[in-house]
């Protein structure tokens, strides 16, 4: 009892020394002096806006980067399991090839010196110093080479697609080179890198002409001069279905994609430094994943109505129409429009596959009617939501395109086919490309390895 006093004296003993102002006066400042923070430094408005501009470019490139997981996967579903080990071997060296090719010559042909003209520059890139700034461009220029560079492979694994199990790996690759290091970034300096197209009003803010146009060009002229797998066409016209290694590995690859276009569109913007740029960013996340599902609903609809059946290589081919047809002007379409701009792409691929067929072209993931006949229709329809354009310079762009990458790549196609040859034999075919190229069966339980096992 008498500590419990002792305690409440001290206690109030205490309390009035704190409470004595001269002695709050005394220790107030010592106290505050320690307390206070030092003031923040905060960025420069320009720094900032380089700092966010060029995570936009890392973060959008490797979104688009992770394209390349997805048309490997959605390749690899889509072709017979005796060739699955070959598409994803010649996805993984074309993206490699195009980054080689893009740092050696592409980027400064498409992007240095064009000034209205029809090309660039030809020579190595240059980056940034070790801890150097380019303020004055407003983004790190390594950021920016390596956003542009992911978009080239993207044109090569089109390509891919269409060729599967019949082509030979390295002509293939030989082409890739001239594509992603001359081609590609001569048709991209027309409009990208402020050439005569951009000169003239034509408008492709993400790539329906630029990336996909530019692979289906290519892939089609590929078509014509390798001619059909063997057994696909009978003499009286008839189709013969040849049914893909793995529906859910296509569907794996068709996510993978369609997450990675948010980088492809979304980063296409260029800039993230204002409130009003990760606006637009948003409005071009939400339009592109409304144009992708109005391809898949519109795909399932006309599949049930044609074939009493939904057909569900159509519905995913479907997404990626509608993604290539949004890709062109994703920023400035309603809602509303996105969807429509989206199911006309998913519509067209359900026509233009059976079309093919009849021409006896063979397409083996349907990269033809997804990206170029899509890529067509995407960029002729940009005048409907922006005002800026014409429907008149949007077709001379389109037409430019087209005459430019088929003739070119037809005549390559032909070179190559006149001195090493692009097909492999009818026996080779017969046994698949991942015994007689490669060597590497994908699922060798299933196949010759399963002999030996």
């Amino acid at each position: 009892m008498k500590k419990s006093f002792a305690y409440a004296a001290i206690g109030m003993a205490v309390l009035g020394l704190m409470a004595d102002p001269g002695l709050a006066q005394t220790a107030a400042p010592a106290a505050e002096a320690a307390a206070a923070p030092e003031a923040p430094v905060y960025a420069l408005a320009a720094d900032t806006a380089y700092i966010f501009n060029t995570l936009l470019f890392l973060l959008g490139g490797f979104l688009v980067m992770w394209m390349a997981a997805g048309f490997a996967m959605l390749e690899a579903g889509l072709v017979r399991s005796k060739n699955v080990s070959m598409q994803c071997l010649k996805n993984i060296a074309l993206y490699s090839i195009a980054g080689i090719l893009f740092w050696l010559t592409g980027y400064n042909l498409m992007y240095t010196g064009v000034d209205g003209g029809f090309m660039g520059s030809f020579g190595p890139y240059s980056f940034d110093p070790v801890g150097g700034d380019a303020l004055s461009v407003g983004y790190s220029t390594a950021s920016d080479w390596f956003f542009q560079m992911v978009f080239v492979a993207t044109a090569a694994s089109i390509v891919s697609g269409t060729l599967a199990e019949r082509i030979k790996l390295w002509p293939f690759l030989l082409f890739t080179v001239v594509l992603t290091g001359l081609l590609y970034p001569i048709a991209g300096s027309w409009q990208w890198g402020k050439g005569w197209l951009s000169v003239m009003g034509f408008s492709d803010f993400a790539g329906s002409t630029l990336v996909h146009s530019v692979g289906g060009w290519a892939a089609l002229a590929g078509a014509l001069v390798l001619g059909a797998r063997k057994g696909k066409y009978t003499s009286s016209g008839q189709v013969i279905p040849m049914p893909g290694s793995s529906i859910p590995l296509a569907t794996l690859g068709t996510f993978i994609l369609w997450l990675g276009w948010f980088g492809f569109n979304g980063a296409s913007q260029l800039a993230m430094g204002t409130i009003g740029d990760v606006t637009d960013i948003s409005r071009i996340f939400a339009n592109t994943n409304m144009a992708a599902a109005g391809g898949v609903v519109a795909a399932m609809i006309l599949t049930q109505i044609l074939y009493k059946k939904v057909d569900v290589t159509m519905a995913l081919n479907g997404a990626l129409a509608g993604l290539v047809s949004i890709t062109a002007e994703p920023l400035n379409p309603t809602v509303a429009q996105a969807v429509f701009i989206g199911a006309v792409g998913g519509a067209l691929v359900v026509f233009v596959v059976p079309l093919l067929d009849k021409l006896k072209i063979d397409d083996v993931v349907g990269a033809i009617p997804v990206h170029l006949v899509c890529g067509i229709w995407g960029t002729l329809i940009v005048p409907l939501s922006n005002d800026g354009t014409s429907y008149g310079v949007q077709l001379i762009g389109i037409a430019a395109y087209g005459a430019f990458i088929f003739v070119t790549s037809l005549v390559l196609w032909m070179i190559l086919k006149a001195t090493v040859g692009i097909r492999v034999s009818p026996e080779e075919e017969a046994l698949g490309l991942d015994k007689v190229e490669i060597g590497v069966e994908a699922y060798p339980e299933f196949g010759q390895g399963s002999q030996r096992l």
